[in-house]
């Protein structure tokens, strides 16, 4: 029994994580290959790889005929050579030879090994795509090994995974030997070992973080209906629970925030603002501009979005830093917001003096012959300047007041 052999091929199967009967066809499948090279075919050949003993088992089954009639070594023996084995064979029966495969020489030798190992570096491949293409959405934990532009390359369970840089968060800073978490995004075959990409920028790494955190929402208790994001800076998500018994907002926090602040501390303080999801789209867009409390929402069907009136000084917190609070409430509700003051949405329009109904042609061309335009100007300058105004009295006067602040008045 070959011993190094065996303990090599055990701690081989173990490590690249390949089955014996997988490795057994493979050394099987490239004895046979070497022994088509030498001599021109293998059907009449069988390799058997015994792996208790470490050893490899080669026969060849030739046909035994007349000594003068040997066509063909590979297939046929004659029957003198034979006899010196067993005195009972005859002329038509079956001979099976044992090959010794360690006098092939050194070039046949050395070709099985370089197929070998290749075979095993295909089966690898292929156990790291299945394994990898089955974990698609798991958060891993890995450690930070190099560092370029394009990406961080992390390694995982001894398999080197990618984060391109489009996938990390755009303000966090890595260095070798961190250990950061991310979601496994994609999984493809290349030429050479498969692409397993990462991501900490993807919506579904938030999804699975609460998943993780909020027991409720692994168990389905509460749901999660959308997630907004823009990775760095905020995000917003939605959150529905199916039992009345459970604040779905609460439980995402947790008691004294322990829930949702091992969750900012992962995304590098990142905000996030939860908010109680609800099929009515004005409650919606409400929370949606959490913190921001809009006075009014108007809507605008023909453009398609919202106009939101909120409080002057809160103008800066509806918009949010470079517009994002207001982009995420935007997509968060499925359209467009437009944030206005309420100083600029609640102010006077000019009254033209055409308008006014109960002001007589003559009063109406004096008025215009003063230079007045609007209501707002004659009610600013009041009555003492209205009497300037030739053919204006005080009677006269009095009415054009009374009848313009009636117009305000409604």
């Amino acid at each position: 029994m070959n011993h190094e052999i065996v303990d090599a091929i055990s701690h081989l199967i173990r490590e690249k994580k390949i089955e014996k009967n997988a490795f057994q066809e493979i050394i099987e499948s490239v004895f046979l290959s070497i022994l088509k090279k030498k001599y021109g075919t293998s059907d009449n050949f069988d390799v058997i790889f015994n792996l208790e003993k470490g050893d490899i088992e080669i026969y060849c089954e030739k046909e035994i005929v007349e000594d003068d009639a040997v066509e063909d070594p590979v297939t046929q023996i004659a029957i003198s050579d034979a006899l010196k084995v067993d005195d009972d064979f005859e002329v038509g029966e079956d001979f099976v030879e044992i090959i010794n495969y360690k006098s092939f020489g050194r070039r046949l030798i050395t070709s099985a090994k370089q197929n070998l190992s290749q075979k095993i570096k295909e089966i690898e491949k292929d156990n790291i795509y299945a394994e990898f293409s089955d974990r698609i959405g798991e958060v891993i934990l890995g450690d930070v090994h190099q560092i370029n532009r394009q990406e961080v390359r992390i390694n995982v369970d001894k398999t080197e995974v990618v984060m391109p840089r489009n996938e990390a968060i755009y303000n966090e800073r890595y260095r070798r030997g961190d250990t950061i978490r991310a979601i496994i995004k994609s999984v493809t075959r290349t030429s050479k070992e498969p692409q397993i990409v990462v991501s900490r920028a993807d919506i579904s790494f938030v999804r699975r973080l609460f998943e993780l955190e909020v027991p409720e929402i692994y168990d389905g208790i509460v749901e999660i209906q959308k997630i907004v994001r823009e990775p760095g800076d905020r995000t917003k998500i939605a959150v529905e629970s199916n039992d009345n018994r459970i604040d779905p907002v609460g439980a995402c926090v947790g008691l004294k925030g322990v829930r949702i602040q091992a969750i900012v501390r992962e995304l590098n303080n990142e905000k996030i603002d939860i908010i109680h999801w609800t099929e009515e789209r004005s409650l919606l867009i409400h929370r949606a501009l959490s913190p921001v409390t809009p006075l009014e929402l108007i809507p605008d069907e023909e453009n398609k979005r919202i106009i939101a009136v909120v409080p002057d000084e809160q103008m800066s917190m509806a918009i949010g830093r470079k517009g994002q609070n207001i982009r995420l409430a935007s997509e968060l509700v499925g359209m467009t917001i437009e944030p206005i003051k309420e100083s600029d949405f609640y102010e006077e329009e000019d009254l033209p003096l055409d308008d006014i109904k109960g002001l007589t042609p003559s009063v109406l061309e004096k008025l215009k012959a003063a230079g007045y335009t609007n209501a707002e100007e004659i009610l600013d300058s009041g009555k003492e300047k209205l009497l300037e105004v030739h053919g204006i009295g005080a009677a006269t006067a009095d009415k054009i007041i009374e009848l313009l602040e009636a117009y305000y008045e409604e």
